[in-house]
């Protein structure tokens, strides 16, 4: 495998390109997961294709969704009233029909509704063409007013009036192309499209029954629970028998397929956890879908092709080069209570050595206490007080920042870093952070930032890294950085997979949409 640090000083912004097998054998995880295991956990192809893959509707966004300033947080719509320039147009016979069924199988298939919404056939012409031109803005930058975002989720839509396209769209009798346009224009909105209608089919027909805990199974196990182990996993997947009652090879492999699918750890064994998670309901997985989805509507209509991309809910960070990710590794994201924000900014420079400014909460909830009860603590861990009760660490090996520091400006105060606390990446659950991301392969990925910078070659970094000194090396390219919270999504085949909602999230963003939904349907009686 080619080394990280032999990168190239005239290659591209990260350097040079890792071949397949590299990348693979990158993502191999600590405790020994296949590669193909670590691949489907780390970087799941429905990420990869961020690019549009399909006409986009007309829109002004910016090219790339700046990090939302502190001054943004006070209430406004998301996406204003829009005063029209151009006059309401007036719809054929025909038109009328085909935009009463499109909006009635879009608003299902797009994940706005549960039920599906009956016709209204003696609307009139301005009625119907407003529900058109609502169920546009809905599509195409989401449902939520201002009001609705919590601080912590730093993204919103871009301003977006659809009249002008629509307008457009029945003068040249082209409503239904004008429609498909409306959507994210990314592969993976439309792997969460095509596991809506699965996942809605599923839950029509009864769903799956609750499994009975128990001991924990495994090879050799046998009896009912078993048999119940197999029907619940062949509702997802088409390869598990659901004949016997024996806990077999063949079962053995479909419950670590099925724990790879919720990010768990592919032991086989069934336990609390996987229970747990086989336990929640189809009719929940389509809220958890319809939830996802809504969060691709709040994306820039283009992201850059050079990025980095945080998963928020599965803490993993994967680097983009031309749109083609060629690297991921595991991350430490923020315990539920200190949530990483959702936001998008752009890394400027990577300090080396840096020295940690404790914040003030948790210098007096954790570091202070630790002093009263153990004195001499805050000393022998570098730390020094640097006005009243304000903690700074030192640089170096004790540091909570590890070595490296990347810098991007955002309203809460987060970065991504290195961590002298290693043991953590080993877990397959690993939220456990004050906020920031910490992440398990530092080194590697300030020598991709600051490959082809002829002062920052990595033996120089390394020397840097070396003296202890702190030292503040800006990218001659500053990268675009995007945190997000992915908690569904499909794989390259199709089939869905799930991660748990750890700041219940899914399940709060979930709860707006149907309280705004139906605040518009009674006002709309």
């Amino acid at each position: 495998m080619q080394s990280l640090s032999k990168t190239k000083t005239n290659a591209p912004w990260f350097g040079t390109m890792l071949s397949g097998a590299a990348v693979v054998a990158l993502l191999l995880p600590v405790d020994a997961v296949s590669a193909r295991a670590a691949q489907e956990q780390l970087v799941p192809p429905q990420l990869f294709q961020t690019q549009p893959q399909r006409p986009v509707a007309p829109s002004n966004p910016p090219a790339v969704q700046p990090a939302l300033p502190a001054q943004a947080m006070t209430p406004r719509m998301a996406v204003p009233p829009v005063v029209p320039t151009v006059r309401m147009p007036v719809l054929s016979v025909a038109q009328v029909k085909q935009l009463q069924k499109l909006l009635a199988s879009d608003t299902m298939g797009q994940g706005l509704a549960f039920a599906r919404p009956s016709l209204v056939l003696d609307v009139d012409n301005d009625t119907l063409v407003r529900e058109a031109l609502d169920h546009a803005r809905a599509v195409h930058a989401g449902r939520l007013s201002e009001a609705d975002f919590q601080r912590d989720w730093g993204m919103r839509p871009p301003a977006f009036d659809p009249l002008p396209g629509f307008a457009d769209a029945v003068k040249r009798d082209r409503i239904a192309a004008w429609f498909a346009a409306l959507p994210p224009p990314y592969s993976g909105y439309d792997g969460l499209k095509a596991g809506l209608e699965r996942y809605r089919a599923i839950a029509a027909a009864g769903g799956w029954s609750m499994l009975a805990s128990g001991p924990d199974m495994t090879i050799g196990a046998t009896g009912p629970r078993v048999t119940a182990l197999r029907q619940r996993l062949a509702v997802e997947d088409k390869d598990v028998s659901t004949g016997g009652d024996r806990f077999d090879a063949a079962l053995l492999e479909g419950v670590r397929r099925a724990q790879r699918r919720y990010g768990l750890n592919p032991s086989g064994i069934v336990s609390g956890q996987t229970l747990g998670a086989l336990n929640v309901s189809a009719t929940d997985r389509v809220r958890q879908i319809m939830a996802n989805m809504e969060r691709w509507r709040w994306l820039p209509q283009e992201l850059p092709k050079d990025r980095i991309q945080v998963n928020i809910a599965a803490a993993v960070l994967t680097v983009f080069d031309g749109d083609r990710p060629i690297t991921s590794m595991r991350a430490v994201t923020g315990r539920p209570g200190d949530e990483t924000p959702m936001l998008t900014s752009t890394i400027h420079s990577v300090v080396i050595n840096p020295p940690w400014n404790v914040p003030t909460s948790i210098a007096t909830r954790e570091l202070w206490p630790k002093e009263k009860a153990n004195p001499g603590y805050l000393k022998r861990n570098g730390f020094k007080v640097i006005g009243g009760t304000r903690l700074q660490q030192a640089a170096g090996t004790q540091s909570a920042l590890g070595r490296y520091k990347f810098d991007f400006d955002n309203p809460y105060s987060v970065y991504l870093h290195d961590t002298p606390s290693r043991a953590k990446f080993a877990s397959f659950s690993r939220l456990a952070s004050h906020g920031c991301v910490r992440l398990e392969k530092p080194a590697e990925l300030a020598n991709l930032l600051l490959a082809g910078d002829p002062q920052w070659t990595p033996e120089t970094v390394a020397a840097t890294v070396d003296k202890g000194a702190t030292v503040r090396a800006r990218l001659s390219k500053p990268v675009s950085v995007y945190l997000l919270y992915w908690t569904a999504f499909a794989s390259g085949n199709g089939q869905m997979n799930f991660r748990a909602d750890p700041y219940s999230w899914d399940s709060t963003l979930a709860s707006k949409i149907e309280a705004r939904s139906a605040a518009q349907a009674m006002a709309a009686r």
